[in-house]
């Protein structure tokens, strides 16, 4: 299954947007529960988030693929959850 990469920082009130979202879909949907996500805050893991292309956050990688930049809404988020689910089932069929 392809892992999602979520670059955020705890005072930035799009990361805390997106949060909610993200808890609202994964409690929503099992599904997208099953999908590993790995939470990167910029400012306490700056040495790991320099390795990655991005500016803006929230910033969400499905695999090596940057996926969503910046200020999100809910449908971006379900989308990258989407994308990560689609890109399982590629890899698994």
């Amino acid at each position: 299954m392809q892992k999602i990469l979520y670059f955020h920082f705890d005072s930035c009130p799009y990361c805390q947007q997106a949060n909610r979202w993200l808890e609202d879909l994964l409690s929503e949907n099992p599904q997208y529960r099953a999908i590993p996500i790995t939470r990167i805050d910029e400012r306490k893991e700056p040495i790991l988030a320099d390795q990655y292309d991005y500016y803006y956050v929230p910033t969400f990688y499905v695999g090596d693929r940057k996926v969503h930049e910046g200020a999100a809404t809910r449908e971006k988020v379900l989308s990258v959850l989407e994308q990560a689910l689609a890109a399982a089932d590629t890899i698994a069929g």
